[in-house]
């Protein structure tokens, strides 16, 4: 994925090293303690936030030590799959949401579907439990999210005339965009293939990327309600002059941004952190607001990214596992993780632990209407290749729309398929 907080990916096959797995779980010492191994990620959590939330499960749990051993995002997927495979794997581990499917289905990890209860799993966040769970079963237990929303100039909206609070459905913003664009302004910096974005039209338009009929996957980029979500998108990628045949990241849309003359961009928040240190003279100038829906009563449909955490069915101590994931992912320290963060809380009903942070407040309405890409192995083939971006590219630059979705959706199909 494009951002740190969607590390979902390729994995590779068994065959890492048992070097690359964690260093072996304590047993019950003669004291009768346990420790719990436990892998988080890079950036997940500050050294301030472990040390309180170690301290205080040690307190609360007497007999449980926490080793807790962050790891890199980079070549993580092969690190898991060799210690899922291995004796001596962590109790605990962090995986991207699009990841799990793909460490359940090797057969792994340990199925939790009869503990959702006690992990609170009634309103948990769809876009992080249902890349979750595999063929039915939960294994991946909501962790925090993050998702798109736009970030926007308020000094040229207050100079357009433009409310960005007013802004709720698609037809406002197009509005808004089209007055922000012009003379030296672009309205919305939207590069041709920021197919996460696409991936939210389709979504609000009823379809979806691919669908699975007796066991098979299909594209479904060519079916009505795609091709109406990919006119949106050229709909507004019209009011700017972002490039047809390239990403976010070339150029990075953020340092596009940071030059002046762009109006808004599609970006998870910390994407104003970089325009700002590009550019000191936009502090304070920038502030967020969801990427809008069809209808003023829905907001738009966003991809959710973040991570989920599992145990592996090789853990040494996997009820001491679930205690600890009961109480990260619980209400007091979901909200602590959320405030010292600026993430997405796991679940709906603690939205409002975000509140006070204009970013991550805008991302929690969003993560209401959030989704995941295909609930399956298979996907990974798709974004190794990614056929998304060409037929993207094509329509932008004058290809007729329903043959290149049907040349997309046909290499969608092999690519999902190509290991049944």
């Amino acid at each position: 994925m494009k951002y740190r907080l969607l590390a979902g990916g390729s994995v590779l096959v068994l065959t890492a090293a048992l070097s690359a797995c964690s260093t072996p779980s304590d047993s019950a010492g003669g004291d009768g303690r346990t420790t719990v191994d436990v892998w988080l990620m890079r950036d997940s959590v500050s050294d301030t936030f472990q040390k309180e939330f170690t301290a205080d499960f040690e307190k609360r749990h007497p007999k449980i030590d926490v080793k807790i051993q962050i790891q890199e995002w980079d070549g993580i997927g092969q690190k898991i799959t060799a210690a899922l495979a291995s004796n001596d794997a962590p109790d605990v581990i962090e995986a991207g949401n699009t990841q799990v499917a793909q460490f359940a289905e090797s057969g792994g990890l340990l199925d939790l579907s009869d503990r959702t209860d006690e992990l609170n799993g009634e309103d948990w966040l769809s876009g992080l439990a249902e890349p979750g769970a595999y063929e039915g079963k939960q294994y991946g237990i909501p962790y925090y999210a993050a998702n798109r929303v736009v970030i926007h100039r308020t000094d040229l909206f207050e100079k357009a005339g433009i409310d960005a609070k007013a802004i709720k459905t698609r037809e406002q913003w197009i509005d808004a965009t089209t007055k922000l664009n012009k003379g030296g302004t672009q309205g919305i910096y939207l590069p041709g293939q920021l197919w996460y974005a696409l991936a939210g039209f389709i979504w609000d338009e009823g379809g979806d990327l691919a669908t699975e009929s007796g066991g098979k996957w299909s594209g479904a980029l060519d079916t009505p309600e795609a091709l109406r979500g990919m006119a949106f998108y050229e709909e507004l990628q019209a009011l700017g002059k972002g490039p047809k045949d390239s990403d976010e990241d070339d150029p990075p849309q953020a340092e596009v941004m940071a030059q002046g003359q762009v109006a808004q961009v599609i970006s998870t928040p910390g994407g104003a952190n970089v325009i700002v240190e590009k550019n000191p003279e936009l502090k304070g100038k920038l502030a967020f607001f969801p990427i809008p829906g069809k209808t003023a009563g829905t907001p738009g449909s966003v991809f959710t990214g973040g991570s989920d955490l599992v145990v592996p069915a090789a853990a040494a101590h996997p009820d001491e596992a679930v205690t600890f994931i009961r109480e990260l992912t619980g209400d007091t320290w979901q909200k602590k993780l959320a405030v010292a963060m600026s993430y997405v809380p796991n679940r709906t009903s603690l939205a409002s632990a975000v509140a006070g942070d204009p970013g991550a407040a805008a991302m929690a309405v969003g993560a209401a209407n959030g989704h995941a890409t295909p609930n399956t192995p298979g996907w990974a083939a798709v974004e190794a290749e990614n056929p998304i971006k060409d037929y993207m590219t094509a329509v932008l630059t004058g290809g007729d729309p329903a043959k290149e979705a049907a040349k997309a959706s046909q290499d969608i199909t092999r690519a999902m398929n190509a290991g049944s």
